[in-house]
């Protein structure tokens, strides 16, 4: 399937400018006219599989959201808009950087799970309101499919954000390198696990080799242990489960980064990491199976595509450590 993007740009109430401007970039599964519009180059959305379902990638902290094109693509090719943003803001107190729109306020003892900690998502979830009635996806997405994906910090805002009362739209989420762990620095006892709102299909990912989870343990207020222990525990103690829709698969050899195109080493971020075991190629094409038949049997309800996500997770893969599914 031919994918094509095209760029658009989106306010946040409540930040001041310039630092209240998102800047998205739209992927769409496309078909190839007789005729090219010569005007603006941009191909019409291809109707087949419409309408889509919506994905939202979060990037990590300074993590540009180009280097999350590789899994956009791939889950365009089967038929799903996705969304990569980049945001430079004040996220912190004096310091801007490249950000998910983690809300750290929402994030403290007293707040949490009262009130949605993404503040990127109602504009958003505000542009595709726009782009449902203008544009050439005009008619063609499926708002009430919308998932949300992300890595480390975007991570977070994925698993948070994925709750019927702030978010009706939301129909699943899906992490990689990301736990629900507290801060103690906000508040929390260390090694708190922080409730999730567990009433949606929810896919946790995390690697063996995640030098940044296992090297920022003392933010945490835990002892340095398995990398996978925070993404694990997230799974056994943040969620109830019980509809077999919640997984969580560590896949061995991969890094914090291995999810990225290539880590920016000048934001100081890899230098954290442990070195990955296992070529990104193998890893990338096995997460973006994964991502997709789960988004295949929990959002768009392919029979065959929960089948083909139990072969793959059941048959011996050296690549994949350890699943469970609950």
């Amino acid at each position: 399937m031919t994918v094509r993007a095209f760029f658009e740009a989106a306010k946040v109430e409540g930040f001041q400018s310039p630092y209240d401007t998102i800047h998205l970039k739209i992927l769409y599964p496309a078909q190839i006219p007789v005729q090219l519009e010569k005007s603006t180059g941009i191909e019409p959305a291809n109707p087949e599989n419409a309408p889509f379902p919506v994905v939202i990638l979060f990037n990590g902290f300074n993590c540009d959201a180009q280097q999350y094109q590789w899994l956009a693509v791939k889950l365009a090719e089967r038929g799903l808009v996705v969304v990569l943003f980049n945001w430079i803001t004040e996220n912190l107190p004096g310091v801007i950087s490249l950000t998910p729109g983690l809300d750290l306020e929402k994030m403290k003892p007293t707040i949490y799970r009262t009130a949605p900690t993404a503040s990127a998502l109602p504009a958003l979830l505000a542009k595709f309101e726009q782009l449902q009635n203008q544009g050439i996806l005009a008619g063609m997405l499926d708002l009430q499919r919308i998932i949300l994906g992300g890595h480390s910090a975007g991570g977070m805002v994925s698993i948070e954000n994925a709750d019927p009362r702030f978010f009706p739209e939301v129909a699943a989420s899906f992490a990689y390198g990301a736990s629900s762990t507290g801060f103690p620095i906000m508040g929390y006892e260390p090694g708190t696990i922080l409730p999730l709102p567990d009433s949606l299909p929810l896919l946790l990912m995390g690697g063996t080799r995640d030098g940044f989870m296992l090297n920022s343990s003392e933010l945490y207020g835990v002892s340095p242990g398995d990398a996978a222990i925070p993404i694990i525990r997230t799974f056994q103690e943040a969620i109830a489960g019980g509809r077999n829709d919640s997984y969580v698969v560590i896949l061995e050899g991969a890094n914090h980064f291995s999810i990225v195109d290539q880590p920016d080493s000048t934001t100081g971020r890899s230098s954290l990491d442990l070195k990955a075991t296992q070529p990104q190629e193998n890893l990338h094409l096995l997460m973006s199976e994964i991502i997709g038949l789960f988004i295949d049997t929990y959002v768009r309800h392919q029979p065959e595509a929960s089948q083909l996500l139990e072969q793959l997770l059941n048959t011996a893969n050296p690549l994949i450590k350890s699943f469970e599914r609950k």
